[in-house]
């Protein structure tokens, strides 16, 4: 046995490497465990893979008709950073509509219904089938192909529309949601995507290698407003706050094994709200909304955001209000109804929400200011975040960067 004095001693990697090959190092790790891992060994690592590449970005709106490619670059606005920057996307935008924000990846639909998921921070993409005519008639909704391979949409008076892009959410596909980042070792696979539709109780969902969407009943009351996948489950909530689960044996190799569809009667309502943005945080369904109180003859409303928590693996499920996230932070996308959770590091405070748009808009359409609005859950106080104002649509979704698939 070699002496102390004589072993071997481990190599000191901290110092010696030069800048260049450790971004090269860093660009090319293959999960998020492994960044952490780099980042770990000391502060010149950390300075090559800044917190801010992982740090929740905002994608602001774009002109998916624009006269070139080129002109659908997408903009997104850093908190970290405080600024705005572009991804050049152009191509990959083109012509097409976000109809979903999930793991990192945007979901993609062009006026022929084909949908693309597209990973902006990395650039990798995976096809899923196209919508078609079943999907359609799920929101009650009449379409037939039309030449060049868009659709026509049948009105009651018998005459025929094209879809248009901006019609995408109204005939087909209002979100979609995925059951985990596409897998790029597999071919894009080992996951499902499940779409609310346009105006249905039923939702939709595929896994790459289909060739169609399949529908469900989700025997919610009303019709699905959104989806969240957690505890290996997806959570369908209802227009009105009903609950079902779907089990997640659809992801699994046998196709032919029905999924599971059980509703969620004994929970109770969280209580009166305007608006609800539901999401997965530390294993629970969280549910943020928008409480009013009208006084007669008061303008305007007083509002004000409330979080709740519901464990749905309990005997008897039971919405909990939330008034210390402790070191974490929502972020909340209200085009979507959709958010989720982050660790409250750097910019990003503690025990907050950041709201994609104010907590209530005016009713007109053009006088929409999106000021993103930070909310203090303990407090229960609000403020608008200053960052460039815009008008006209809606700012699309709050993004966690997913670097690695």
């Amino acid at each position: 046995m070699a002496e102390p004095s004589r072993m071997r001693s481990l190599p000191d990697w901290s110092s010696g490497l030069p800048t260049e090959l450790l971004e090269i190092i860093a660009k090319k790790l293959p999960s998020g465990h492994d960044a952490a891992a780099f980042r770990a060994v000391c502060s010149p690592w950390r300075a090559v893979l800044p917190f801010a590449r992982f740090a929740p970005v905002l994608m602001l709106p774009y002109d998916p008709d624009a006269p070139s490619p080129a002109g659908a670059a997408a903009t997104f606005y850093s908190l970290e950073e405080e600024r705005t920057f572009e991804l050049p996307l152009g191509p990959a935008l083109h012509g097409k509509v976000v109809c979903g924000s999930s793991c990192g990846w945007l979901a993609l639909a062009d006026e022929a219904a084909s949908v693309t998921l597209l990973n902006p921070f990395t650039g990798s993409r995976v096809a899923l089938p196209p919508a078609d005519e079943h999907v359609a008639e799920a929101s009650s909704k009449s379409v037939t192909r039309a030449d060049g391979g868009g659709w026509l949409l049948r009105h009651s008076s018998g005459d025929d529309s094209p879809v248009t892009l901006d019609m995408m959410e109204e005939v087909f596909f209002r979100s979609i949601v995925l059951s985990a980042a596409p897998n790029n070792l597999h071919g894009g696979g080992g996951f499902v995507a499940m779409a609310v539709l346009a105006d249905s109780a039923e939702v939709a969902f595929c896994r790459v290698g289909d060739n169609a969407w399949t529908l469900i009943e989700t025997n919610v009351e009303c019709c699905v407003s959104t989806i969240v996948h957690c505890q290996d489950r997806f959570i369908v909530i209802g227009c009105l706050g009903e609950i079902s689960t779907i089990s997640t044996n659809i992801a699994g190799e046998d196709a032919a094994i029905p999924p599971t569809v059980r509703p969620v009667s004994s929970l109770p309502e969280a209580g009166e709200m305007c608006h609800r943005s539901y999401l997965r945080l530390n294993g629970q369904l969280h549910l943020v909304g928008v409480a009013m109180k009208v006084f007669l003859g008061e303008w305007p409303f007083h509002q004000h955001a409330v979080v709740y928590k519901c464990d749905l693996t309990g005997e008897t499920p039971v919405w909990t209000m939330v008034t210390d996230a402790g070191d974490t932070a929502i972020f909340v996308s209200k085009y979507f109804n959709t958010g989720f959770g982050g660790p409250s590091v750097f910019k990003i405070r503690r025990n907050r929400i950041y709201l994609s748009e104010p907590m209530y808009s005016g009713q007109e359409e053009d006088s929409r200011d999106h000021s993103m609005e930070l909310v203090d859950i303990a407090a229960g106080t609000s403020e608008k975040i200053a960052y460039p104002t815009m008008k006209g649509p809606e700012i699309i979704s709050w993004i966690r960067p997913n670097l690695w698939t």
